[in-house]
Parts: structure tokens; sequence; C-alpha cells
């Protein structure tokens, strides 16, 4: 039950090649997500915006993300990767430079909301291609670089909107949510050309068509026995009812949780970054949004660790204790108010870095533990079910800081860690060194590893 000609394959120009090109949509991700918090400071003073208009349009493109993965999830099982992976690229481009001629808070809502579902399209779409074409032993690293374009799109919305604020005192806000149609293009060029995956290829009986495939991509002639034994029996593909049977309602269950106590914070942070800080005493505008930047960095540097700690260490251990200490700055946080800027920075830089493990394996985890013919389905709904907490969340953040204060905000987000934290510790699963095949089986062999640190069972 293993395709060796993938598996095994050495990194090449075409795994790099496709590496960048699935990075493209988290990284406009991170842009589109992170450029809103900083155009938001601007945009309430020009169109004289209340709070609870100010918050749904920092939530529009959350929930846009929980239709679009809840539908193109499926459908990226039933009609392959490779069809749908440029036309949610397209979408953004467009949204994009509407978002230049908006005029009332109403049509500012409603593109975020249409950024957001190309967004969750995206996430099923390139994390299933790029998993499914990945070798055991870089696919941690991969899902990694993944994530750190996210993390690299929202830096880089940061320094952008703050020079395009520096440039354009008036109406700067329109500039700034359209500059990712400069993003868009380069990645949509990038695209051009990728192959479909021989995995869906061969679930959709396609086997000849997959062997072809994978010879002239992978210079590998692979014979048909293998890839058929290859395939997932009994599983309808985009099958939504698959999901809540047996081992994968557990793992469903586990993913969504602890993505979800990931995202409310940290999503938190990213899209209300300079109002969070500014209400430790930051100005909003330059240190609020320069030291949201310096968050952004730490997240990035997060991950290189983490990319090579998931394969040595493993993936429960590293998902446990990084949930453990991400939960300590958060509640510093909280009890200490009036902390002196150093403390505050470092608090929320330590945060940033410790999320580096549970990044990646928001895309890791759901991609290894679901098998092909309902990869995208359940990469889909996990974003869909894990948006539903992160809009509450980020919606009722402005809120919660002005009746609770920050010190009840930050309390609240350590509270939601440790939430995860106690998800871990009961259903994480160690998938490191085993193939797609192997990891994705709905049965109890997964389960017999769980915290103990399995060696490689492949090597």
């Amino acid at each position: 039950m293993r395709i060796d000609a993938i598996e095994e394959a050495p990194p090449g120009a075409f795994h790099r090649k496709l590496l960048i090109a699935c990075c493209g949509g988290p990284l406009l991700d991170g842009y589109l997500l992170s450029i809103v918090g900083v155009a938001l400071t601007d945009m309430t003073r020009d169109l004289a915006l209340s709070g609870s208009t100010a918050a749904l349009i920092g939530v529009a493109a959350i929930v846009g993300m929980f239709f679009g993965g809840l539908l193109i999830g499926p459908l990226t099982d039933v009609v392959g990767r490779r069809a749908m992976y440029t036309i949610d690229l397209a979408v953004l481009l467009v949204a994009s430079v509407a978002s230049v001629v908006t005029t009332e808070p109403w049509q500012i809502i409603a593109l975020r909301f249409v950024i957001g579902f190309a967004i969750g399209a995206d996430y099923p779409i390139a994390t299933a291609l790029l998993t499914e074409w990945s070798p055991r032993r870089q696919r941690g690293r991969a899902l990694g670089w993944v994530i750190m374009a996210w993390y690299l799109g929202a830096l880089a919305a940061y320094l952008v909107g703050y020079l395009i604020a520096v440039a354009f005192p008036e109406g700067g806000w329109r500039w700034m949510l359209a500059s990712s149609a400069v993003l868009s293009v380069i990645v949509l060029a990038l695209r051009h050309g990728t192959p479909e995956s021989p995995r869906w290829l061969i679930e959709r009986g396609r086997i000849d068509d997959a062997r072809e495939l994978i010879r002239s991509v992978l210079g590998k002639d692979v014979g048909r026995e293998q890839l058929l034994a290859a395939r997932t029996t009994g599983i309808r593909h985009g099958s939504v009812r698959a999901l809540f049977r047996g081992i994968y309602l557990r793992r469903l269950l586990f993913v969504s949780l602890f993505y979800t106590c990931q995202v409310i914070p940290m999503w938190a942070i990213y899209i209300f970054g300079p109002k969070l800080l500014g209400a430790f005493g930051f100005d909003e505008v330059t240190v609020g949004t320069v030291g949201s930047a310096l968050v952004s960095l730490l997240f990035l540097a997060g991950c290189g660790p983490a990319m090579r700690l998931l394969e040595t260490v493993g993936r429960r251990p590293m998902i446990t204790w990084s949930f453990a200490l991400m939960a300590v700055p958060l509640l510093v946080l909280g009890l200490w108010q009036d902390a002196p800027v150093a403390v505050v920075l470092g608090c929320f830089s330590a945060y940033a870095f410790f999320a580096g493990a549970p990044g990646i394996l928001e895309w890791l985890y759901p991609n290894e533990l679901f098998p092909t013919a309902i990869r995208a389905t359940a990469v889909g709904l996990v974003v869909a079910l894990s948006k539903i907490g992160a809009a509450v969340g980020t919606y009722l953040v402005p809120t919660s800081l002005e009746h609770f204060g920050v010190s009840g905000t930050m309390c609240a987000g350590a509270a939601i860690t440790v939430v995860g934290l106690v998800a871990c510790l009961a259903w994480a699963e160690e998938t490191r060194g085993r193939t797609l095949e192997d990891a994705g089986r709905g049965d109890a062999r997964s389960r017999s590893d769980v915290g103990r640190g399995s060696p490689d069972p492949v090597q």
C-alpha cells in the first residue's frame, strides 16, 4: 500500500516548483487577511464606521472561508485538484482590483466575503496536491513552507500597509486592499502547467494515466499492481458522510478542535494586532503596526526549527508541548496589564514563536490522517469548522476589549489555548515517517503508537 516512486523520490526541480506554486495561495491568504487589519484604522476614519461594522469587515473573509472550504473541498475530490487550482486565484484577482472603487461599507464586506471564499477553496486544493506529490520524508517540511508562506504574506502586508499609509494619508486603505492583485498575477503565472495528482487519478481508476504521469514527471516506471493496491476501497469520492464514521470522526474532531483553538487567538492578533497593541499603550498607526510586523516575523521564525523537529521528535510531542507553551505568554499578558513595553512585545513574540509547530500541523495532520478519496473534503471541512470559532472570536475581539479590557481578552485566549492542549493530549496521533496510504487508513494502527514516539515504520 505504498507508491515508492512518489514516497521515496529524491526532491528535485519539479518538487521545488510545485512547492512555490502551492505556497502562493497561503502567501496571498496571509497578506489578504492581515492587510485589512492595517487598513481598518484609516477606513474607520474615512467611512465613519461603527465598531460593529468594522468587526464585520474583519470577519467577512473568515465567513467566506467557511463556505469556500465546505463547498470546494468535496468538489476537489470529485473533479480533481488541477481543475480547481487556478480558478480560485482568478477570483482573488478580480475581487482585489474591485476594492479600489468601493465607496460603501457593504461593498467592502461583500468583497471580503468573496476573497475569503476563494482562500477557503485554495486550502484543500493546494495542500492536497502538494501532499500527494511530496516524498514522505519531505512532507512535513513541504507543509511547513506552506504555513511559512502564510506568515511571510502577513509580514509583507504589515510592511506594505505601513508604507502605503505613510505615502497616502487620505484614502490609502483602498490601495492597501487592492495591492494583493499584484501577488495574484504572480501566483497565477507560477501555477500554469501544474500536473494533476497521480493519487487522485488512481482513485478514479485512471491507472494508465497515473503511470504515464509519474513516468513523465519523476522518470519512474510503476507497475499497475502497485498502483491498484494503493487505491482506497469503500469510500466514495468527496463523501462528507465518510468523515462522520469510525476513526475518521475522531480525527475530524481532533483536527477541527486544535485548529480552532490555534486560530482564534492567532487571528485576533493578526487582524486586530494594531488595536491590541494600542490597548497596551502603543500608537496604532506606527508602533502598533511595526510591532505587529515584528510578531509576524517571529511567527515565521518559529516554523524553521518546528519543520525539523516534526521529522525528528514527531508530530504528537511537538503539538502538545507547543500548546502548553503558547498558553503561558497569553496568561502573562492577561494578568499583567501594566507590563512594560519589552514584556508585552516579548509575550507576543513568544506566542508567535511557539505557534510554529501547530501552524504547520494545521495543514499536515488533516492531509495525512485522511485517504485520497476524501482528503480535500476533510481539509475543506476542517477549515470550515475552525472558521466558525475563528469568526465568532474575531468578531468579539473589539467588544471584548471594550467591555472586559485587554486583561480579560488575553485570559480568554489563554483558556482557549488550554482547551486545544487537552484535545492534543487526548487525541493526537503520531504519523511521522508513514506513507500517506498507511497514515490515512481507517483502522487502529495509528492509535497504537499514540504518545510512544514510534520509530519510522517503513525505514
